[in-house]
C-alpha cells in the first residue's frame, strides 16, 4: 500500500515559558498532545480550532520549523523530524509554507512579478527568462496579470495573499501548509483565495489548511481535523459526516447552546484514518 504523503504519529510539543522576572520560576505549556493524523496524495486536510488550540504548532512541526518534544513526522515515507537542516534543505522546495501575514512576507521594494521570478530563480534554479514566463503564467491564473508592476503596499489584502500563493504554487510543490491564508479577509474574498489555492495545487500535492474558520474551509477540503487544547477531538468528511462534538458545532454556529468547551467533552468520533484516494 502506498504510504501517506504526510504521517504524524504521537506528536507532542511542550514550551517552557520563563517567569516575569529573572528570579521567577518558569512554567511549561503543553501546546500539542499526542496528535496522530495522515494526509494522502492529493488530499486537502483542514486543521481547525480556536487560537491556542495547537494547530499552527502542528503545522510548523510538519515543515520542520519547530522541533517536536515527542512523536514522529514522516513525509513521502521518510522520517523528517529527526533530520538536520542541511538534509531538510534538499527537500524544502517541495514542502512549502504559506504564512498568515502576507504583507510581512513580501519585500516592500519588489514588484508582484519580481517576487515570483526571484523565488523560481533562487529556489528552483530556473533561468531568468523561463522564470519570467512561468511567473507571469501563474499570476495570470490567480488573476494578477494586470498587477505585475505593483508593490505590496499598492495591493489589496486579497491580492497580497495571491502573491504569496503564486510564489509557492509556481514551484509545483508536493506539500503545501497554509497557515490562516484568509485571515482578516471578508467572506467573499476568503472563498476566492481558498478557491485559488486549492484549484491551483499540483495534481498529487497534499495540503494542510490551518484555519479557525470551519465554515469557509468546508467546500475546499476532503477532511476536517478539529483541535482543542492541543488534542485532536474530531475528524470527519465535511461532504458526508455531521459533526457531533459540541465544540465543532460551536465553530459552525457560535450562537448555539453548546456544552462546555473541553477536549474531554466527548471522545474522538472517527476511527484512525486509512490513507487512500480522497
Amino acid at each position: 500500500m502506498t504510504p501517506p504523503l504526510v504521517s504524524i504519529r504521537g506528536l507532542c510539543k511542550t514550551f517552557r515559558i520563563p517567569g516575569a522576572y529573572p528570579w521567577s520560576p518558569s512554567r511549561t505549556v503543553d501546546a500539542v498532545k499526542d496528535v496522530t493524523l495522515d494526509v494522502a496524495d492529493g488530499e486537502v486536510v483542514a486543521l481547525v480550532g480556536q487560537s491556542g488550540s495547537g494547530k499552527t504548532t502542528v503545522s510548523r512541526i510538519v515543515l520542520g520549523l519547530e522541533d517536536p518534544t515527542a512523536g514522529e513526522v514522516w513525509i513521502e515515507g521518510k522520517r523528517w523530524d529527526n533530520l538536520g537542516e542541511r538534509e531538510r534543505q534538499l527537500k524544502r522546495i517541495s514542502y512549502q509554507y504559506i504564512p498568515q501575514d502576507a504583507l510581512a512576507a513580501l519585500d516592500p521594494q519588489q514588484t508582484v512579478l519580481e517576487h515570483v521570478v526571484e523565488t523560481l530563480m533562487v529556489l528552483a534554479r530556473v533561468p531568468r527568462a523561463e522564470a519570467q514566463d512561468k511567473g507571469a503564467a501563474m499570476l495570470a491564473r490567480l488573476g494578477l496579470s494586470h498587477r505585475h508592476g505593483a508593490l505590496p503596499r499598492e495591493l489589496s489584502g486579497g491580492e497580497q495573499r495571491r502573491v504569496t500563493l503564486a510564489r509557492v504554487l509556481a514551484l509545483e510543490p508536493r506539500l503545501v501548509v497554509a497557515d490562516e491564508p484568509t485571515s482578516g479577509l471578508d467572506p467573499e474574498r476568503r472563498a476566492s483565495v481558498l478557491e485559488d489555492l486549492v484549484g491551483n495545487l499540483p495534481a498529487r500535492a497534499g495540503c494542510i489548511l490551518v484555519t479557525h474558520d470551519l465554515d469557509a474551509a468546508f467546500p475546499y477540503c476532503h477532511r476536517v481535523v478539529v483541535m482543542l487544547e492541543g488534542r485532536v477531538i474530531e475528524t470527519f468528511d465535511p461532504k458526508k459526516d455531521t459533526p457531533i462534538h459540541p465544540y465543532t458545532r460551536s465553530l459552525l454556529d457560535p450562537w448555539q447552546d453548546a456544552a462546555p468547551l473541553s477536549s474531554s467533552a466527548a471522545p474522538p468520533r472517527s476511527p484512525p484514518y486509512t490513507p487512500g484516494t480522497p
